[in-house]
């Protein structure tokens, strides 16, 4: 089960010049976020799998599994699937010096209650104190496309920029945001949900109780309605579609914001692929006419599969460290 990820030649963007520390903690050196030898437990939960991984201060995977996430009502038995997770693992987890954690929202600031979208079972859960009872080690929780902002900062496609949104377009669709060399927070840790742009008005009803939104129109649970197959199955109108409903709202956060870059991953961007990103592209290249958001860019995320897992490790490594 051991991988190891090289970050050194990670997608850099052409304003890979500015400093080096964008959306982390003015003390994240560029190397790595601690000792070379530090190692974190980085958990990634979503609607559909749970993620863990061993994960060092250069952001190196050393050990990983994963797992389906139980279809339950029972806010227990998942919870027993995720300490289960982490058990599993090689055995390294026992010198790891904290807990990151990536997880779907909405939640409350630091984790400490998480109520996902896509996972029922879970509303107003603990999160944060029931893993740190459990572990006996500092637990660090985050939005998971948050966390994906901060690893494709870190060592990813983002790496050097100071003003971008990373997007997870996968299950559901999420976003985390760094302006001026910050990762927002907004008033309780769930600023960046681009998920909950509206990009067709009076469209699909969205579990969030509005119509019409990114996830509720470009999701891999939306695809799968609209379609009647598993995304991996959609053809090519759907996948031009789902990169145009994405761009769309890529185009508004960047006309309001200011953000020349967006980094989009998940299972289903990257698995769409050329399809996906040229409709993308295209779309915000029709959207953003200012001129200072005339030329935003789309990229896939540079650490691909790696990503969630990467981006929990930072959101223990950088927040230790704040």
């Amino acid at each position: 089960m051991d991988s190891t990820h090289d970050p050194e030649n990670a997608g850099q963007p052409e304003n890979a010049g500015q400093p080096e520390n964008a959306g982390q903690p003015e003390n994240a050196g560029r190397q790595g976020a601690g000792s070379p030898n530090e190692t974190v437990v980085a958990l990634d939960i979503g609607g559909t799998k749970i993620a863990a991984g061993i994960v060092d201060a250069g952001g190196r995977i050393h050990d990983r599994l994963t797992v389906p996430t139980p279809a339950t009502a029972d806010a227990e038995e998942l919870f027993g699937a995720l300490t289960a997770a982490i058990a599993e693992l090689d055995g390294a987890h026992r010198h790891a010096t904290a807990i990151g954690v990536g997880c779907g929202g909405p939640m409350t600031g630091g984790g400490e209650r998480v109520s996902p979208l896509n996972i029922p079972a879970w509303r107003e859960f603990p999160l944060r104190a029931r893993l740190a009872d459990t572990c006996a080690l500092p637990v660090y929780v985050d939005n998971d496309a948050k966390a994906l902002a901060r690893g494709e900062g870190w060592i990813g496609a983002a790496r050097g920029a100071r003003d971008y949104i990373a997007m997870v377009v996968s299950t559901g669709v999420g976003g985390g945001i760094v302006l001026d060399g910050r990762l927002l927070e907004g008033d309780d840790g769930n600023a960046g949900h681009i998920g909950h742009v509206i990009v067709e008005p009076e469209g699909a009803p969205c579990g969030c109780g509005a119509r019409g939104c990114v996830e509720a129109e470009a999701s891999g649970t939306a695809i799968a309605r609209i379609t009647g197959r598993p995304p991996a199955e959609a053809p090519s109108e759907i996948r031009a579609r789902t990169g145009r409903l994405v761009g769309r709202g890529i185009a508004s956060v960047a006309n309001l914001l200011d953000l020349p870059l967006a980094v989009v991953s998940g299972s289903v961007a990257l698995g769409f692929g050329e399809t996906f990103f040229a409709a993308a592209q295209a779309e915000i290249d029709a959207r953003c006419r200012l001129e200072f958001s005339r030329g935003t860019r789309v990229v896939p995320g540079a650490l691909r599969d790696d990503g969630p897992l990467i981006g929990a490790a930072a959101v223990a490594l950088f927040a230790a460290r704040a």
